[in-house]
Formats: structure tokens, sequence, C-alpha cells
């Protein structure tokens, strides 16, 4: 395995993030920082061919990755917690390594902890795609018995799966096309001691519904969101991302074509995450309300 990394700026960036993350899904990892002007690009490579193919292409650097490279990861990167309401805190790893949990006042209210390691290119929850399905999903939640289930469809490093279960679902299920991404998942399913979330290599174009779900997440570029479209009658609630701003009409009208009511839209930068209700089915479950 090799590490492609190059540090660019955000013109730079804005002008290849679709492509780049419609060719390396969850292998592609973006990390901005307050204090730094540009931003690391890290892209996961099967091969040495792969990576000097992204170096005439692109520049920066490669490095092979050693056996124990989730674990160096883990060490090495940090990054400030991200809130999730009150109910969630995702951190990359403690002050002493993976897991714990981060520095917080000593007078603060502790919500449970998710540790996803930083740098693996499978999502920390740190891009605005991710962080904005997050907070969509604690919101919808909020309030609802335990026992609900969920999809999450390009689960990358598992991040919104586990937090689903950490916010009280039953059922659970990660499905990603990538089998290192699973790996990742399973591991930080491990890592943080959550028992009941199944992690299933997969291509979201041969995946079937099985059955009713109460709410599928799919963090997938809008194009094949589009194509996936009758997969969604299922699903009483939908959170979807990896839509750029400008595809935002599109993907609206898309989705009414199928009966499916938009119900809130989160704008961060050229990003856009959806929550959307299947109007043929129930609007609540789980609810205590």
């Amino acid at each position: 395995m090799y590490l492609w990394r190059k540090r660019a700026s955000a013109a730079w960036l804005n002008a290849r993030e679709e492509s780049l993350q419609a060719r390396f899904g969850s292998l592609l990892s973006i990390t901005s920082r307050p204090d730094r002007r540009r931003i690391a690009i890290e892209i996961v490579c099967r091969s040495k061919v792969e990576a000097h193919r992204l170096i005439r292409e692109f520049g920066g650097t490669a490095k092979e990755l050693p056996r124990d490279w989730l674990k160096r990861f883990a060490r090495e990167q940090k990054s400030k917690p991200l809130k999730i309401g009150k109910r969630l805190i995702v951190a990359t790893l403690r002050s002493d390594g993976f897991p714990g949990r981060p520095a917080l006042p000593s007078t603060a209210r502790k919500p449970p902890l998710l540790v996803i390691p930083a740098g693996l290119a499978f999502g920390t929850g740190e891009h605005a795609t991710t962080a904005m399905s997050l907070r969509l999903l604690e919101q919808l939640a909020r309030g609802w018995r335990a026992g609900w289930s969920l999809i999450d469809l390009g689960t990358g490093s598992g991040i919104l799966a586990l937090a689903a279960k950490k916010f009280g679902a039953g059922e659970v299920v990660g499905i990603d096309i990538d089998p290192m991404a699973i790996s990742a998942a399973r591991s930080n399913s491990r890592a943080n001691k959550l028992r009941g979330v199944q992690f299933l290599f997969g291509d979201a174009h041969s995946w079937k519904p099985p059955g009713r779900i109460d709410i599928l997440i799919a963090n997938l570029f809008s194009e094949l969101l589009i194509e996936l479209r009758p997969k969604f009658r299922h699903t009483k609630w939908l959170i979807l991302s990896g839509i750029l701003r400008a595809q935002e009409q599109q993907i609206v009208r898309a989705l009414q074509q199928y009966r499916i009511d938009v119900v809130k839209i989160r704008r961060r930068g050229k990003w856009i995450a959806i929550l959307a209700r299947n109007s043929r089915l129930g609007a609540r479950t789980g609810s205590s309300a």
C-alpha cells in the first residue's frame, strides 16, 4: 500500500475536488485547518504504479505504508474534537494515543465519545459533508426510542454508522465498495467497543434494500444518488451528502420525482447535505412523542 500526499491551495482543490471524490471515494482524505492556508490531500493507493500516476498527474509525493499504518496514523494525527449537539464528541485520538477521551474542561458535562483515527482516508468528520450528515442525524433521531434501523451507503471509516449506534440505533449496516474501508470501519467499531454494527463489502448499484428502513445515509456524489433513487422507496428518512451547491436544484427535483420531500438543507462552503422524507411512508419512527 502507498500513500500519495499533496498540500494545495483552496483554489486548486475547488477546481478538482468533485473529480477526485468521484474517482477515489473513501480512499480520499481532505484536511483543512484554520491555522494553515494550504489544504492537506491524501489518497491511499493499492500499488506503487497508481501512486506514481498521481504524482505525474498532480505532483505531490508518495511513500510506502508500513504494515501497522493504521496504528501509526492514529498516533501521528490530531485534530480538534467535533461536538455533535449534546450527545456526541468525535475525536481523532486522546493525548496518549488511540482510543480515549480528549481533554475537556473539568466542569463540562462529557457526552459519549467516538474515536476515529485521523489520516486514514476514510473520513473522520472533518470534511463538511460528513460533519453536516452527523448533525442532521443527531437532530433527526433526537427523542427517538432506541431500536431504529439505519443503512450507511459508502460508509468509509464507519463514522456515521457508529454515531448512529451511539444515538440509539438498533440494526445498523455500513456498506462500502472498498475492502480497506470495511477493514478500517470494523477496526473502529472494535476500538470503540460498539457491537451490533455490520460492515459489508458491496457496490451501491447492486445493493438490495432489506425491506423497510428507518434512515438511509448516503455520502456519495450526486450523479450516483440520482441513480439510486429507486432503492429509496422503502426508506422513511434520507440523509444525502456529497452534493455540490451547484447541484442542489438538480438533486431536489430528482427526489421530488420519486415523492421524496426535502425537509432541510444544510450548506457549508461549496457542499450541501439534505434531510429528506419519503412521503409514501410514515414521517416519524421510534419517537417518544
